[in-house]
């Protein structure tokens, strides 16, 4: 490690929307970066992704048919997103950014999470919360974090 063994990272992870948020002086916490998703903020009118799915046409019959996805667009898009977290938090453990990791989500994204986190990274989590909070603002995180809170370590 880089000198960050006492850095808490408490990451909030939505399907769509992740931060890092550190504690701070006087049993506050504060985002120090954030990721979404592509299409995080598409409007629901947009074209890209629907719920509706295509149809096919059987030569023998006039009727149309629905074809099933194989996987649910939605949900491979988030689990897509969740790796990408992961992987990111992979990365930012081995250059010592952190020592222990808490890690905030809904149930199946804590999952995925801690199925894509590696070895290494999986051993620093050193609590977790199945609890939906990524768009609760800064301000308001204590309420739902204080048994994370630790002091901030002291930096060299």
């Amino acid at each position: 490690m880089t000198g960050n063994e006492g850095t808490i990272w408490v990451l909030v992870v939505d399907g769509a929307h992740a931060r890092v948020v550190v504690p701070m002086p006087r049993r506050q916490f504060r985002t120090v970066t954030s990721f979404d998703a592509p299409g995080a903020h598409r409007l629901p009118g947009d074209v890209a992704a629907t719920d509706r799915s295509g149809r096919a046409s059987d030569g023998a019959m006039a009727e149309r048919q629905a074809i099933e996805p194989r996987v649910d667009p939605k949900r491979a898009a988030k689990q897509e997103f969740l790796r990408y977290v992961a992987a990111q938090v992979n990365a930012a453990a081995t250059a010592g950014q952190f020592g222990h990791l808490v890690l905030v989500a809904p149930v199946a994204a804590l999952r995925v999470l801690r199925e894509a986190l590696e070895p290494h990274v999986a051993s620093r989590v050193s609590g977790a919360l199945a609890k939906d909070i990524v768009k609760v603002a800064d301000s308001d995180l204590p309420e739902h974090l204080m048994a994370f809170w630790r002091p901030p370590a002291e930096r060299p």
